[in-house]
């Protein structure tokens, strides 16, 4: 079975956002790739900032109850629901990697569902963080 790969809000905002040109259809095409072989993460920080997003800060928002949708498409993925104590290791991981403690709490969610990659274009496309390798999937 290929590894499970953990993708960041901004692909999935690029994947329905229709304005997104180029990184909508890189993202959409990621996306399918990942729901044919099954092997996609999420967390819920990931979903409440993809609905939050999509409904209110693309030029063409999505309706709530579509967004819901969406996301309840999303749910036959895996979704990491982090115990509390994850906030004191994503503390620990935004101090060690200088992260924003927001990507930090992602690689946390990441390292916690144990995949190996992390597709996003918030951090350093090449970079492994805790044992996971950051993959920008609109870097060729």
């Amino acid at each position: 079975m290929p590894d499970k790969i953990f993708v960041d809000t901004n692909i999935l905002i690029y994947a329905h956002d229709l304005d997104a040109g180029v990184k909508h259809e890189k993202a959409a095409r990621l996306l399918e790739s990942i729901w044919d072989t099954g092997t996609g993460v999420l967390s819920i920080q990931v979903l409440q900032e993809f609905y939050v997003n999509v409904t209110r800060k693309i030029p063409q928002p999505l309706s709530p109850s579509t967004a819901r949708g969406v996301i309840e498409n999303y749910l036959a993925w895996q979704v990491e629901n982090l115990p509390p104590d994850s906030i004191l290791m994503a503390s620990e991981i935004s101090e060690r990697h200088q992260l924003s403690f927001w990507d930090a709490l992602i690689i946390t969610a990441a390292r916690h569902a144990r995949v190996k990659k992390i597709v996003t274009e918030d951090l350093n496309n090449g970079q492994t963080i805790e044992g996971i390798q950051v993959v920008n999937p609109f870097i060729s």
